[in-house]
C-alpha cells in the first residue's frame, strides 16, 4: 500500500471545498424558517466559543489561571471595556498567576 501525500491533500482540499460551496449551490432562495434563521445566526458565535473555551483553559501552565483570566475577562466585558484592554487584563492576570502561584 502506497501512501501519496499529493492525493491525501488534493482530497483533503475538494472535501473542504465542498462543505464551503454545497450549501451555495443547494440553498438559492431565502430562507423563511424563523427558527432556522436564529439558528444560523448564532453558529459563527458558538463555534467561535467552542474554538477558544478550551484553550483559555489549557493554554496557560495552569489551568485556574485561565479559568481566573476568564472570569476577570467577563466581568471586564459586562462593565463594558474594549476587546483590548480585555485581552491586555487576561493576559496580565494569567501572567500575575503563573508568576506568583
Amino acid at each position: 500500500m502506497t501512501h501519496n501525500i499529493y492525493l491525501y491533500i488534493l482530497v483533503a482540499a475538494a472535501m473542504s471545498c465542498l462543505i464551503r460551496v454545497l450549501p451555495l449551490i443547494l440553498i438559492r432562495k431565502k430562507i423563511k424558517n424563523r427558527f432556522l434563521r436564529s439558528f444560523l445566526f448564532y453558529v459563527p458565535y458558538v463555534t467561535l466559543a467552542v474554538m477558544t473555551f478550551p484553550a483559555i483553559i489549557t493554554a496557560p501552565q495552569a489551568p485556574l489561571a485561565g479559568i481566573l483570566a476568564l472570569a476577570v475577562g467577563i466581568v471586564a466585558a459586562w462593565k463594558g471595556m474594549n476587546m483590548i484592554g480585555i485581552a491586555v487584563l487576561c493576559c496580565g492576570v494569567v501572567f500575575l498567576w503563573e508568576r506568583f502561584f
